[in-house]
């Protein structure tokens, strides 16, 4: 963390946020698949937890643990480096071992398992991949007052959240229930056409609370296993 911001670790990115997210943000990350948002959400809590040593927490309600962990391994982030400052919650798994409950809320578990963590590790950062699972499995009777309350909800466990949240490819939609207007930035990634061979991903920071910031969108490269931004390459 640096003047009150956790960095997104994207090279040449941060400079166009004012060094990062404002500490306390809660923040979606937006795009269709393929535009490696749990890559970069991982990123942030990887790196965070490696150089400046805040604790963070990742909340995976699609994707399995050890599947997870072989993905992020292969792009340089072993979690052997960071020990136990990064907690990886399965939530599937959970709900794989929890199905013959006669009564369950998905919600309250998911609740009970972020406080109960919250307690045990003083976690900084909470990642949700993805928004769109937890609002299924909860089955929202009211979408927008609901998720009205989770986000404050979320904003009282006094850490900085990232949720990531699907979206459909050329749509300027950020969420379906007002989360977009809730939520305090939204950082927007899509994949860009260049030709019939060639397709770039692309990020932007839509909106970012309490930040001088631009609203570009930048060329998102790999390169050695570090998420950098380019200016956009002309087609």
């Amino acid at each position: 963390m640096d003047n009150g911001r956790i960095k997104t670790y994207i090279k040449g990115f941060d400079e166009h946020l004012a060094g990062g997210i404002p500490k306390g943000s809660l923040v979606l990350i937006c795009g269709p698949p393929g535009t490696m948002k749990t890559t970069m959400a991982y990123n942030i809590l990887f790196n965070s937890a490696k150089e400046d040593d805040v604790r963070g927490t990742f909340f995976s309600l699609e994707q399995g643990r050890e599947s997870l962990l072989s993905q992020m391994a292969g792009l340089g982030m072993d979690l052997k480096e960071v020990g136990d400052k990064l907690s990886i919650v399965d939530f599937g798994l959970i709900r794989r071992n929890l199905e013959r409950m006669e009564s369950k809320n998905w919600l309250d578990i998911f609740k009970m398992y972020a406080e109960n963590l919250k307690k045990n590790t003083e976690y900084d950062i909470l990642v949700i991949d993805s928004l769109p699972v937890l609002e299924v499995l909860s089955s929202f009777k009211n979408p927008r007052e609901d998720l009205f309350y989770f986000f404050e909800w979320l904003r009282e466990l006094d850490v900085t959240c990232i949720i990531i949240c699907e979206m459909p490819a050329n749509s300027d939609n950020y969420g379906e229930y007002g989360e977009d207007y809730i939520s305090d930035g939204i950082i927007h990634t899509k994949m860009e056409r260049m030709n019939d061979e060639n397709i770039q991903r692309r990020i932007r920071c839509v909106k970012m609370r309490g930040t001088d910031h631009s609203t570009d969108f930048f060329t998102l490269l790999v390169d050695g296993g570090c998420l950098q931004v380019t200016r956009v390459l002309s087609k």
